[in-house]
């Protein structure tokens, strides 16, 4: 009886979006490449610089040099962290696409968690934060908005904000991001669970930030936040309820 072939292990693209972040940046690739090491031999690591001001651009040059596996995405202006993410996303080829930040608040090693939960029945893994590290103001304001647009969007996730996630590269020929803020995250998980794709949660470890600041949570982004926040529930709540219904009177 003819032997079953092995089946080739599935690929792994490891993206990081990265703005100012010159103290970590190297630290999280080099990371990145000893867990996808670990987990597959198909694999790369893709850092999308966003219009960084700092000596991030000339670290991520100095690192696709050293390493063959990294590949870096150059914005030439800073497009906004949604921007950065569908930079990454577009430039992913693998199979299975994994992301996190370049500050160094997340552990790219724990992406091993994430890849134990694959399987024929997953098709995203969400990470959720087992303790949030932050300033006291930053927690507050991570919870009401966690919150709130659980409860405007509908969604079932323990944390719609954790940005340590694996997923099927797959689900980007049916799920098209548009956003260019960070409510981008609120964009995916929305169409990802309308779209009936199947998702898993896996505690994630979440660190202090020791370098940069946070582009997304502060008080100067607040209002203009949640206008973008209100803006989303529009389209992809309101409308589309009031679009069901006419179709289902038609």
């Amino acid at each position: 009886m003819p032997e079953t072939p092995a089946r080739t292990p599935a690929g792994l693209s490891i993206f990081f979006p990265a703005y100012n972040d010159s103290g970590t940046i190297a630290s999280m690739v080099v990371s990145a490449l000893l867990a996808a090491r670990a987990l597959t031999p198909d694999h790369e690591v893709i850092v999308v610089n966003d219009g960084s001001k700092d000596g991030t651009p000339q670290i991520l040059d100095e690192l696709a040099r050293m390493y063959p596996q990294v590949r870096i995405v150059h914005h030439q202006k800073n497009r906004g962290y949604g921007g950065a993410l569908r930079s990454g996303f577009e430039a992913a080829t693998k199979e299975y696409v994994f992301y996190t930040d370049g500050d160094a608040q997340y552990d790219p090693a724990e992406v091993a968690l994430l890849w134990q939960r694959l399987g024929p029945d997953v098709d995203l893994v969400n990470g959720y934060k087992i303790s949030r590290s932050d300033p006291f103001h930053r927690i507050i304001i991570g919870r009401l908005y966690h919150h709130a647009v659980k409860l405007l969007f509908g969604l079932g996730v323990r944390d719609v904000d954790c940005d340590f996630r694996l997923m099927r590269r797959s689900i980007f020929d049916t799920v098209t991001l548009t956003k260019n803020s960070g409510v981008i995250c609120l964009e995916m998980m929305k169409k990802i669970t309308d779209a009936n794709f199947r998702i898993a949660e896996v505690p994630v470890h979440h660190y202090h930030r020791a370098y940069g600041k946070s582009q997304f949570f502060n008080f100067r982004r607040i209002f203009r936040t949640g206008l973008d926040v209100l803006r989303l529930w529009y389209v992809l709540v309101i409308r589309k309820a009031h679009l069901q219904a006419s179709q289902a009177k038609g």
